[in-house]
């Protein structure tokens, strides 16, 4: 009888071990079981403007020559290991200069000649909400465990764009009546005749636009991310930088939109603070025989206002948006302190 009550205890303490044992190693085990989770991010990086006084053509020198400036906030929430959703705001800043862009290749190229003696500029601030769908090509997850160090990624959706061009009134003695190099929004001058009957209405300030592009996370601890993204806008709109058509008709402008609609005759790059002499360049031209006056004076009567001859002329604007981001990974759980 003895010998069987110690072969029970025995038993009994052996399945006591082996339960201890068991639940220390679940509990050392990693839990690599997927949890959706949520994040928010904050992102600073470059603005990049394509369109009629940058154009799609010469896509690398637009790139490089006027960038400019954003900053965005962003939610996102991963469904599964692969597949996320964000909303995100973004406030960019794009601007052209047809100045700063044609300046050093008017010597050997007709079309920079006529964006020269064109002679528009602008700024305009975006202001974009998106919703985008972003797929991970590598697993990520909540915990440390699960996701993975390098997380690259694509995106695209659909975005909804409030804009509103600006250019500086004329400079020195071109500026006339009017105060000089001062900003001025230019939709509501309708430089293009907006509004006047035989003309189209005038353009909205507000329009859609498609994001696309790809980005890469690096897991830097458990709560936090770092990011790097590059994303191109394609929008539904030719007149971030008020640009689209023929030059309008002088008699249907009034005021100061008569002289922020055609710039051609204008002797200064008003954008430009120190104002250049653009009649300096012609004359060095003339000078060395690059281009004829009778060259300028074709380019002085083109009747194209937007950008002339492009093989893209059928593309709307759009911008490309570089961005640095850090993102927080909001907690599943709040931890409350004990209470004593």
């Amino acid at each position: 009888m003895k010998r069987y009550h110690y072969l029970t205890a025995g038993a009994l303490a052996s399945l006591f071990f082996l339960g201890n044992s068991s639940d220390s190693q679940a509990q050392r085990r990693p839990n690599t079981q997927f949890v959706p989770y949520s994040s928010i991010s904050f992102g600073v990086g470059s603005s990049h403007y394509y369109g009629d006084l940058a154009g799609y053509r010469q896509f690398f020198k637009a790139t490089y020559i006027m960038p400019r400036w954003n900053v965005g906030l962003g939610y996102t929430r991963q469904f599964t290991p692969h597949f996320a959703a964000r909303a995100a705001f973004t406030w960019a800043r794009i601007a052209g200069d047809d100045y700063t862009f044609n300046k050093g290749s008017i010597n050997n190229s007709t079309e920079s000649l006529v964006q020269y003696t064109r002679n528009l500029h602008f700024r305009n601030d975006l202001k974009e909400f998106a919703i985008t769908g972003i797929y991970n090509f590598v697993a990520d997850g909540r915990n440390s465990n699960v996701r993975a160090k390098f997380t690259p990624y694509i995106f695209g959706g659909i975005a909804l764009l409030a804009h509103s061009p600006e250019a500086r009134t004329p400079a020195g003695t071109d500026a006339g009546e009017y105060e000089p190099q001062k900003w001025v929004k230019l939709q509501p001058l309708h430089t293009e005749g907006q509004g006047q009957p035989g003309y189209d209405k005038p353009y909205s300030l507000v329009t859609a636009a498609i994001p696309v592009g790809f980005g890469l996370r690096y897991r830097l601890n458990e709560n936090f991310n770092l990011g790097f993204e590059i994303g191109y806008r394609y929008t539904f709109t030719d007149y971030l930088d008020d640009v689209g058509g023929p030059y309008a008709d002088p008699a249907v402008l009034t005021g100061v939109a008569s002289k922020m609609a055609d710039r051609r005759q204008q002797r200064f790059a008003a954008r430009l603070k120190d104002a250049p002499d653009r009649y300096a360049a012609l004359e060095s031209l003339f000078q060395a025989g690059g281009q004829s006056q009778t060259d300028v004076l074709a380019a002085l009567q083109t009747p194209v206002r937007g950008a002339p001859g492009s093989i893209l002329g059928f593309l709307k604007d759009g911008y490309i948006l570089t961005s640095f981001q850090i993102h927080y990974i909001i907690p599943g759980k709040i931890k409350c302190p004990p209470i004593k």
